[in-house]
Protein backbone atom coordinates (compact mmCIF):
# COMPACT_ATOMS: atom_id res chain seq x y z
CA UNK A 1 0.00 0.00 0.00
CA UNK A 2 2.81 2.59 0.82
CA UNK A 3 4.48 1.76 -2.53
CA UNK A 4 1.36 3.15 -4.48
CA UNK A 5 0.63 5.68 -2.32
CA UNK A 6 4.23 7.03 -3.06
CA UNK A 7 3.31 6.26 -6.88
CA UNK A 8 1.07 8.09 -7.00
CA UNK A 9 2.35 10.90 -5.02
CA UNK A 10 4.95 11.15 -7.71
CA UNK A 11 2.73 10.85 -10.66
CA UNK A 12 0.56 13.62 -9.71
CA UNK A 13 3.54 15.94 -8.77
CA UNK A 14 5.36 15.03 -12.23
CA UNK A 15 1.71 15.62 -14.32
CA UNK A 16 1.47 18.89 -12.17
CA UNK A 17 5.34 20.59 -12.41
CA UNK A 18 4.93 19.46 -16.40
CA UNK A 19 1.03 20.75 -17.06
CA UNK A 20 2.27 23.80 -14.31
CA UNK A 21 5.34 24.63 -17.05
CA UNK A 22 3.16 24.98 -20.12
CA UNK A 23 2.37 28.78 -22.02
CA UNK A 24 -1.44 27.79 -21.59
CA UNK A 25 -3.40 29.50 -18.56
CA UNK A 26 -5.93 26.46 -17.75
CA UNK A 27 -2.90 24.18 -18.53
CA UNK A 28 -1.32 25.89 -15.37
CA UNK A 29 -4.57 25.34 -13.16
CA UNK A 30 -4.97 22.17 -13.74
CA UNK A 31 -0.99 21.37 -12.85
CA UNK A 32 -1.55 23.49 -9.19
CA UNK A 33 -4.70 21.22 -8.80
CA UNK A 34 -2.67 18.28 -9.39
CA UNK A 35 -0.31 19.59 -7.37
CA UNK A 36 -2.21 20.55 -4.49
CA UNK A 37 -3.36 16.58 -4.54
CA UNK A 38 0.15 15.67 -4.66
CA UNK A 39 0.59 17.63 -1.43
CA UNK A 40 -3.14 16.24 0.23
CA UNK A 41 -1.61 12.54 -0.29
CA UNK A 42 1.37 13.27 1.43
CA UNK A 43 -0.15 14.97 4.00
CA UNK A 44 -2.47 11.84 4.54
CA UNK A 45 0.98 9.91 4.30
CA UNK A 46 2.72 11.62 7.07
CA UNK A 47 -0.16 10.13 9.46
CA UNK A 48 1.10 6.35 9.25
CA UNK A 49 -2.09 5.14 7.07
CA UNK A 50 -3.02 1.99 9.16
CA UNK A 51 -5.63 -0.28 8.33
CA UNK A 52 -8.28 -0.78 10.85
CA UNK A 53 -6.88 1.65 13.26
CA UNK A 54 -8.58 3.79 15.17
CA UNK A 55 -8.27 7.69 14.90
CA UNK A 56 -9.77 8.55 17.67
CA UNK A 57 -8.95 6.59 21.30
CA UNK A 58 -11.91 4.23 23.06
CA UNK A 59 -12.24 4.53 26.95
CA UNK A 60 -10.39 1.15 28.12
CA UNK A 61 -7.76 0.97 25.38
CA UNK A 62 -4.30 2.14 25.86
CA UNK A 63 -3.19 4.57 23.01
CA UNK A 64 0.10 2.90 21.29
CA UNK A 65 1.26 3.36 17.82
CA UNK A 66 0.78 -0.08 16.57
CA UNK A 67 -3.24 0.61 17.11
CA UNK A 68 -3.90 4.25 16.40
CA UNK A 69 -3.66 6.64 13.92
CA UNK A 70 -2.72 10.78 13.97
CA UNK A 71 -5.59 12.66 13.53
CA UNK A 72 -3.83 16.04 12.70
CA UNK A 73 -3.03 15.04 9.10
CA UNK A 74 -6.69 13.95 8.35
CA UNK A 75 -7.78 17.19 9.78
CA UNK A 76 -4.97 19.40 8.02
CA UNK A 77 -6.00 17.15 4.52
CA UNK A 78 -9.84 18.49 4.76
CA UNK A 79 -8.17 21.67 5.58
CA UNK A 80 -6.11 21.47 2.42
CA UNK A 81 -9.18 20.36 0.29
CA UNK A 82 -11.32 23.80 1.21
CA UNK A 83 -8.36 25.60 0.47
CA UNK A 84 -7.10 24.21 -3.11
CA UNK A 85 -11.35 24.45 -3.82
CA UNK A 86 -11.48 28.01 -3.27
CA UNK A 87 -8.03 28.72 -4.72
CA UNK A 88 -9.26 26.70 -8.17
CA UNK A 89 -12.18 28.90 -8.07
CA UNK A 90 -10.61 32.15 -8.10
CA UNK A 91 -7.98 31.04 -10.59
CA UNK A 92 -10.72 29.68 -13.38
CA UNK A 93 -12.52 32.65 -12.70
CA UNK A 94 -9.75 34.94 -12.83
CA UNK A 95 -8.24 33.03 -15.96
CA UNK A 96 -12.29 32.97 -17.82
CA UNK A 97 -11.97 37.05 -17.46
CA UNK A 98 -8.58 37.47 -18.84
CA UNK A 99 -9.57 35.10 -21.83
CA UNK A 100 -12.59 37.65 -22.11
CA UNK A 101 -10.46 40.64 -22.09
CA UNK A 102 -7.62 39.23 -24.72
CA UNK A 103 -9.15 36.74 -26.54
CA UNK A 104 -6.45 34.29 -25.54
CA UNK A 105 -5.90 31.84 -22.76
CA UNK A 106 -1.54 31.72 -22.91
CA UNK A 107 -0.41 32.67 -19.90
CA UNK A 108 1.46 36.04 -21.76
CA UNK A 109 -1.51 36.45 -23.63
CA UNK A 110 0.47 36.05 -27.05
CA UNK A 111 -0.40 33.45 -29.21
CA UNK A 112 3.20 31.38 -30.45
CA UNK A 113 4.70 32.46 -33.69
Amino acid sequence: MLLLLTLSIGTLTAGGVWLLLRARSFDAILGLTLLSYAVNLFLFATGRPRVDAEPILTPGVAATLANTTDPLPQALVLTAIVIAFAMTALLLAIALRARAETGSDHVDSKEPQ
